[in-house]
């Protein structure tokens, strides 16, 4: 969700593509009871659509606004930044508005109160000036908003650690690193409303990944390579072996009596809001994996296939928002008409397919948008 590249020539694929199919699986795991989702990342392992979605923000970010830092200097980079920030916030709150009205739209035209209760917005009804309040400083969300307000506070952060992960990535990394095992070791976390209740996504923890990300570009951005170790990936495919195991354990349940008792006394509760180390050593053996496999100039990123995911990606805020709607509208039809296999695969499928068409309608404008722009350039050039 952060700014885009503005050149084409040196973007980078693989990070629209991974940002968009991380949409696609946030999308498909919103609508319970949906039998695709077992599509997803979350049911294969121990991390999630999440990790891919910060750590590209946090790599994007630094892609982004370590230029304009460069070139305008910090002054100017820190404004951008903050403009960032309250064009995500509007664009949170138009759809704290669109989604809450959804959710109380469909709960009386189906006589069915549990929506209210099940996405999270019953306070509302309660007390709606006091909830709009808490809705205004990102403490009171619906179910499925969580990601927006995350990314929002970590860019917000942004500018304080920015000048130092251009100059000093290392540093800032362990500042980081920090942060994430104090937060850990003394539950540090932000409020939320109603009283009692705290974050889903812990900002004070998710940093460290959001930083991460942004320390790996400063890391290629001074040529560093892909570390090349036959061990290191070995343990990485290991570990995702291992981890693909435990998550199918969860789901079967003759796997899961397989599993020691003892096993589960030390490794649970793998924390999603504390982003658990293990989930943290799973996304980097993911990714690890991964890039051994999918180089920068792989010729099937530029293929019809992934084109569909790849425009997701650029258009990455909307489509997310968009997802959001169209994740309850699914989730709307299968409760309140049909839950059938069929109607599970058209939800979905129709879903995805409108979602594509709106990223692609976006990537449309924006190119007949820059076009009137370079022609007025080139013509000034050539000194008509």
């Amino acid at each position: 969700m952060a700014g885009q590249v503005k050149s084409s020539g040196d973007r980078d694929l693989r990070l629209d593509f991974f940002r968009g199919l991380a949409l696609w699986f946030i999308f498909v795991d919103h609508i319970p009871a949906n039998q695709f989702a077992w599509a997803t990342l979350r049911n294969y392992g121990l991390s999630d659509a999440t990790e891919i979605f910060v750590f590209i923000s946090g790599y994007t970010a630094t892609l982004v606004y370590s230029r304009v830092f460069a070139e305008r200097g910090f002054a100017f980079a820190a404004a951008k930044v903050l403009h960032r920030c309250w064009t995500l916030y509007v664009t949170y709150m138009f759809l704290f508005f669109a989604f809450t009205a959804q959710v109380a739209y469909t709960a009386r035209v189906f006589d069915n109160p549990l929506f209210r209760e099940e996405m999270g917005i019953a306070s509302y009804f309660e007390d709606p000036t006091l909830a709009l309040v808490h809705a205004l400083i990102l403490m009171f969300r619906p179910a499925n908003l969580d990601v927006l307000p995350l990314y929002i506070v970590l860019l917000l952060a942004f500018p304080l650690v920015l000048p130092g992960l251009v100059s000093r990535p290392r540093l800032v990394l362990a500042g980081s690193a920090l942060l994430y095992l104090a937060a850990r070791s003394f539950q540090w976390n932000l409020p939320t409303y109603p009283e009692g209740g705290v974050w889903y996504f812990n900002p004070f923890a998710w940093q460290f990944l959001f930083v991460l990300g942004g320390a790996v570009q400063r890391y290629r951005q001074a040529g560093g390579g892909l570390p090349s170790s036959g061990g290191l990936l070995t343990a990485s495919i290991l570990y995702l072996l291992v981890s693909f195991v435990l998550a199918l354990s969860w789901r079967i349940a003759w796997l899961g009596a397989l599993m020691p008792t003892m096993l589960g006394e030390f490794l649970y509760p793998i924390s999603k809001t504390d982003l658990d180390p293990l989930r943290l050593l799973h996304f980097a053996a993911l990714a690890y994996v991964v890039l051994c496999f999918v180089g920068q100039d792989a010729s099937w990123l530029r293929g019809w296939i992934a084109q569909p995911i790849v425009a997701c990606g650029r258009q990455s805020l909307q489509v997310f928002c968009l997802g959001i709607i169209l994740s309850f509208t699914g989730q709307t039809i299968l409760v309140q008409f049909n839950d059938s296999l069929l109607a599970q695969l058209a939800t979905t499928v129709l879903g995805i397919g409108a979602m594509v068409v709106v990223a692609r309608i976006l990537t449309w404008y924006q190119k007949a948008e820059r076009q009137p722009r370079r022609n007025v350039a080139a013509a000034k050039d050539s000194g008509a």
